[in-house]
Order: C-alpha cells, then sequence, then structure tokens
C-alpha cells in the first residue's frame, strides 16, 4: 500500500477533481492487494473469504471495498480539514465516490444495485468513524466483523486489518499534507 502512494509523485497544487482521480486509482490498487491477500499463507486468509471454487465471497468483496474506500476518504479528511476550503474536500470525497461507483457499473454491478451499495457505505463509515475513535482496534474489530459477519475471528486476522486501516491512512494523510486543494 505504501509503495502505491509512494509511486505518485505530490503535486504542489491539485483540484478536486485530480484528487479525486487518484484516491480511486489508491482505492483500486489497494482493493486488488486486499483481496489477493485473501489465500494463501497471509493473515488475512485465515477467515476463510475464498469459497471451495477459489472465488472470493461477495459480501466480503463488497466490504472490504466499502473499507478501503473510508480509509482513503479518512486519510484525505485528516491532510485537508482545517487547509483547505470544506467545499473543496467535499467535492474530492464525493468525486471519488462516484468514480468508484462509476468503476463498478463499468464492470457489472447493476446501476439499480447502487443505491443499496450506497446505503450501506454511509452506515459503515459511521460505524468505523465512530471505531475509530475509540481505538485502531476497536477500527479493526469493526471491519473484521463486516468483513466475516462473525466477531468470532482469530486475532491474526483481526490484527491484519487493523495495521491495514493504520497503514492506508497515515502514509496518505501524509503524502496529502504538501499538496494544496484548490479550484
Amino acid at each position: 500500500m505504501t509503495e502505491d502512494i509512494q509511486e505518485f509523485q505530490a503535486p504542489q497544487t491539485i483540484t478536486p477533481e485530480g484528487l479525486a482521480d487518484d484516491l480511486a486509482v489508491l482505492v483500486w490498487e489497494s482493493f486488488t492487494d486486499f483481496i489477493s491477500e485473501w489465500e494463501g499463507s497471509s493473515p488475512l486468509a485465515d477467515p476463510g473469504l475464498i469459497d471451495d471454487d477459489g472465488q472470493p465471497h461477495q459480501r466480503a468483496v463488497e466490504e472490504a471495498l466499502i473499507f478501503l474506500m473510508w480509509a482513503h476518504t479518512r486519510g484525505a479528511q485528516q491532510a485537508f480539514v482545517g487547509r483547505a476550503p470544506a467545499d473543496l474536500l467535499k467535492r474530492a470525497l464525493d468525486g471519488l465516490h462516484d468514480a468508484v461507483l462509476e468503476d463498478m457499473v463499468d464492470n457489472g454491478t447493476p446501476r439499480a444495485q447502487l443505491p443499496h451499495f450506497e446505503k450501506r457505505v454511509s452506515t459503515r463509515y459511521a460505524q468505523y468513524h465512530s471505531a475509530a475513535a475509540v481505538s485502531d482496534v476497536a477500527l479493526g474489530e469493526a471491519v473484521v466483523h463486516h468483513l466475516t459477519g462473525s466477531t468470532d475471528t482469530p486475532e491474526p486476522f483481526t490484527r491484519a486489518v487493523t495495521e491495514r486501516a493504520v497503514e492506508l491512512t497515515g502514509p496518505l494523510r501524509d503524502y496529502l499534507e504538501d499538496v494544496q486543494l484548490v479550484e
């Protein structure tokens, strides 16, 4: 994840649309990496999010995407809150979400399913925000609960997800702190 962020050369300024596009790319790169770790010897393979045919469970895939969207949103919020106009940050984050949703449609998600997905996104964001306010561990536990549908998951999996949340938001926030969001 950190390597993905470091590959981008930080511009001095960026528009909300440019930030939205960059964040959408990072979300999808993070998503691909995250899903690929559900097999093999990674701690993320422990709870069996892959079925007997080697396919990821659809619910878990969607929950992973929501978590990664939230992590990138949070990193951007932490970087720009108080130093960028709120309307520009909102445009960038709305653009990120719109880009991800359009990518979903382009890859086969029926447009009619988007309102239900967006409702889940809103609910999860509120839950993740509340959990993150308590601790990184509480956030990891909340994410794991939604990924697995269980409160009884292996501790290494919860630790790996917690580390992933910290790994995404911190470097992204640090990267964006040197960027000015402009019209």
